[in-house]
C-alpha cells in the first residue's frame, strides 16, 4: 500500500520552531521503518497495509501530542492486488 499524508495543524509550529507540529508527523514516518519520501506538500510512504494504517494514525496523533490546538489530516491511499506498484516504480521515469 502507498500512502501520502499532509497534516495541517493549527498552529503549524511553535515560536521556536515554525514547523514543529508538522515535523512531529514526519518523525513518526521516519521511525516507522517504511520506505518514505518527504515532499514539499506531503510525505509519501509504502509498506504492508497494517503498518501503513498504523503509521497514519500515529502521525496524526503525534501532531496533537506535540501541542497543536487543532489538526486536519489529509491522506491519499493506493493499493493493488498485484505487487507491481511501488513508489519508485511509479516515479522512475520522471526522475533524472
Amino acid at each position: 500500500m502507498i500512502a501520502e499524508i499532509h497534516v495541517s495543524p493549527s498552529p503549524a509550529g511553535t515560536a521556536d520552531d515554525r514547523y514543529a507540529h508538522v515535523e512531529a508527523a514526519i518523525g513518526v514516518v521516519e521511525a516507522s521503518g517504511l520506505h518514505y519520501e518527504v515532499g514539499a506538500l506531503g510525505t509519501t510512504f509504502e509498506g504492508d497495509p497494517t503498518a501503513v494504517w498504523a503509521t497514519l494514525r500515529a502521525a496524526h496523533e503525534a501532531v496533537l501530542s506535540s501541542g497543536a490546538d487543532g489538526l486536519i489530516t489529509n491522506i491519499r491511499l493506493g493499493q493493488r492486488s498485484a505487487d507491481d506498484t511501488s513508489m519508485d516504480g511509479l516515479t522512475a521515469k520522471f526522475r533524472t
